[in-house]
Parts: C-alpha cells; structure tokens; sequence
C-alpha cells in the first residue's frame, strides 16, 4: 500500500511540473502574440496575414514537375482553368492540391485587400506582398483582373533603371517618402516632394524623359498617376 501511494506521489509531482513548464513557457508565444502590427491606415499588407510562402513562391519550380496527364487529386477532380494553373507548376513530389490551395489563398488575400483598399492591393502586388498573385489571378480569380492589370504598370521602392518617362504617384502614406531621377551621367533632374508630406498626402513623382535611374525609399510602390 505505502509503495502505491509513494508512487502515486511521485507520478503527481511530475504532472505538476510538466504542467508549470508548460504554462510558464521561454515567452516566445507571448512575444509573437504582442508583436505590433502596421496601423489600420497603413496601405502595406500585415506581414501577420501573411501565409507561408509556397514552394516554388508562386512561380513555376526549376526542378522537375508533374506532367499534366498526373495532375489529378486525391479526392474530386480539377477543372479545366485549375489545370492550366497547375500545368508546369507542381514539383514532382508536391501534393497539385496543395500547390492550387497555396493559389486559392493568394486569389483571397488580394480579394479581401482590394475591398477594404484597391490601392493597397495592388501595391500588395506590385511588392510582391501577396506571393504567386501575379500567376494566381488570370487562372483563379479573373473578377481581379483589374487590380493584376494596374499592378503591372507600376514598379516597386527602390531603384530602377531606365524608367518610362510620366507622373506616378506613390501608393503609401509614409510621411518618409523620398525620390530621385538621375540622368546618364549621374546628374539629377528631378527629386521630391518639393515639401515634406503630411499624414494622408499623396506623393507624386514626374519622371522627365531622359531619365537613367530612378530611386525612391519608403515610398513602396508606384503606378501612373
């Protein structure tokens, strides 16, 4: 009887303490969940919603693929628009389902983004925020057509060389937004803002023709005005 109850005892106090380690944690859940997040008046995607990105990251695999006659799911069957999506698409030992639900999910981001803002979505795109979008969208969700459509004539923060001459504007609302337009032999003919922008403001740039390079930081994405 006493070995039982010392034995008892003994699995008790293991159990409480698995329990207390458990509970108490290194902190890392909490800091994740604490993590802070862009304001709502951000134009830039929560990096939060993002999904993990897929493999390849949207694009088609360099490796070798399944050919198209093996396209076919576990369960049900693809139709006709989600096999062109999938053709040339899925690594050989990728699960297609998988590699369609990773471009579902990037048609529902641009989705719901495009409803609350249509210029953060398609920022979103531009910056690539929204990995596989671009090759998503004309297969899985065409009604946003548009918003791909706008994307591809605009051009990411950064450097750029040789841009079409125009007006874009800045699809952010950094107040930090900067931008320059250097000829080929490195001298600038145009910067900005001419003033330091204020909260809600929007930035424009004009790109005069001639222009070598353009660099702009904090400004996230551009389109023609």
């Amino acid at each position: 009887m006493y070995r039982r109850s010392a034995a008892a005892a003994v699995l008790l106090a293991a159990a409480l303490t698995l329990t207390a380690c458990g509970s108490g944690g290194d902190g890392k859940a909490d800091s994740a969940a604490d993590k802070p997040k862009p304001p709502a008046s951000s134009s830039v995607p929560d990096p939060a919603d993002s999904p993990a990105a897929p493999t390849p990251a949207g694009g088609k695999p360099t490796g070798p693929v399944l050919p198209d006659a093996k396209l076919v799911p576990k369960t049900g069957s693809f139709t006709e628009t989600e096999k062109k999506y999938l053709s040339g698409r899925v690594p050989e030992k990728m699960d297609p389902a998988a590699v369609l639900q990773t471009g579902q999910e990037s048609c529902q981001r641009v989705e719901r983004t495009a409803k609350h803002d249509k210029d953060a979505a398609i920022g979103a795109v531009v910056a690539g925020e929204i990995p596989g979008a671009k090759d998503a969208i004309p297969f899985l969700c065409p009604e946003q057509k548009p918003i791909l459509d706008a994307a591809e004539k605009g051009f990411g923060d950064g450097r750029r060389q040789s841009p079409a001459p125009g007006t874009y504007r800045a699809l952010t609302q950094s107040t930090t937004c900067a931008w320059e337009a250097k000829g080929k032999d490195g001298s600038v003919l145009a910067s900005g803002p001419e003033t330091a922008p204020k909260a809600g403001d929007k930035i424009t740039a004009t790109i005069p023709a001639g222009t070598a390079e353009f660099t702009s930081t904090a400004c996230y994405a551009w389109v023609p005005a």
